[in-house]
């Protein structure tokens, strides 16, 4: 992993209809079980939000950048989150930010980032997240990509390694590959996480989601309620399966 200036985007765009209520629901009840993150001896939540740049993602690529903006914006209100861009495009190019307070300035720096042809990467985004958690206690990781070109049982041994550390992965799939979508499940299943699958009436629900696992993994259940109580929707029912 090639470490860099922070330059990155992320997910889906649209507005979201009565049928995408249920598809929420379905990723929520994913995170039921799943414990608030342990902040003992920390003082802030870290989170690694990880993403595809290849050129597949290019027709959702501006509008994503605003959705992760957005996203950042929501979590800097509320203090206490660590945050690290890391994205992979072109030919072998895997690139991770350093961690930032402020995660306002990020959103600035990743409009910079611009989609390259390539083959993914997830393995060297796997790897990483180790390297990172072995430093430091990693709170979540949140992924976000439209394809999986690799050895699945390889990148399901690094998933189960990560699940063992504690650290839930939330993938998000534009798109509706079928085996993309059966990866993706078994990433998120092994590291205890999520899985969601984006289509192009999603905007409000990636920005919902992606706010509320954010907010969870810089202050927890209690940060979460609070978040919950003023945005209500996607924030209130991640907060209900957590309990």
């Amino acid at each position: 992993m090639t470490a860099g200036n922070p330059k990155a985007p992320i997910p889906a765009e649209g507005a979201q209809p009565p049928a995408e209520e249920n598809n929420i629901e379905a990723f929520l009840a994913q995170v039921r079980s799943m414990p608030p993150p342990s902040r003992q001896g920390e003082a802030s939540g870290r989170l690694i939000f990880a993403m595809d740049a290849t050129m597949s993602r290019q027709p959702t690529w501006d509008r994503a950048l605003q959705i992760q903006g957005e996203m950042f914006q929501e979590t800097e209100r509320i203090g206490g989150l660590d945050v690290q861009l890391v994205y992979f495009r072109g030919f072998n190019e895997c690139r991770a930010s350093k961690w930032v307070s402020e995660p306002s300035a990020l959103a600035r720096l990743m409009t910079g980032v611009d989609c390259r042809g390539g083959h993914t990467q997830i393995g060297k985004v796997l790897s990483h997240i180790k390297a990172e958690a072995a430093k430091a206690k990693v709170s979540a990781v949140v992924y976000v990509g439209d394809a999986m070109e690799e050895n699945i049982d390889l990148l399901c041994g690094k998933a189960g390694e990560i699940g063992l550390l504690g650290i839930p992965i939330f993938m998000f799939q534009e798109g509706s590959d079928a085996a993309v979508a059966g990866a993706y499940r078994e990433i998120a299943r092994l590291t205890h996480g999520a899985y969601f699958r984006l289509d192009s009436n999603s905007a409000q629900a990636l920005r919902d989601l992606l706010s509320a696992v954010a907010v969870y993994a810089a202050g927890g259940r209690k940060a979460l309620e609070s978040h919950s109580r003023s945005k209500g929707g996607s924030a209130t029912l991640l907060l209900e399966q957590l309990r």
